[in-house]
């Protein structure tokens, strides 16, 4: 598991340098899953914990955990999303198919890209993302 979260920390790393996204503080940040304070949302089913920046206002990364059978119906989100998931299993699916996303793999969302989302019925899901913008849910019409 530690080796597994210090890949999911790297890659998100990368990804932040990448996209010019990282935070702007020089501090090291640490976080392990297991200790993270989740907070739920509104809606329900889904809980957050912010590892930087402010996912109400901007760009920011965070642990998210889906309860098990979590379904998000169609929607899209006005910022770019990467996820890698650590446990469980994150179900996608768009016109293109479905994707189950496992422990490990990497998925990337464009802004503005209709999808379904939602948690393994047995598992849920918990994953680290990330967001170029606040995090929003713009049901599909």
């Amino acid at each position: 598991m530690k080796r597994l979260t210090l890949l999911v920390g790297l890659l998100g790393v990368m990804l932040a340098t990448a996209f010019g996204q990282a935070p702007n503080t020089k501090k090291v940040i640490y976080v392990t899953a297991d200790k993270a304070t989740f907070k739920p949302l509104p809606t329900g089913g889904v809980s957050m914990a912010t590892l930087w920046g402010d996912a109400d206002k901007g760009v920011h990364g965070t642990f998210t955990k889906f309860e098990p059978g979590y379904d998000a119906g169609m929607h899209s989100h006005t910022s770019d999303v990467w996820l890698v998931v650590i446990k469980g299993a994150y179900l996608y699916k768009d016109d293109a198919g479905e994707k189950r996303v496992g422990p490990g793999e990497f998925l990337r969302v464009p802004g503005g890209h209709k999808h379904w989302s939602g948690g393994d019925k047995t598992e849920g899901a918990l994953f680290y993302e990330e967001a170029s913008g606040k995090f929003d849910v713009v049901p599909a019409k």
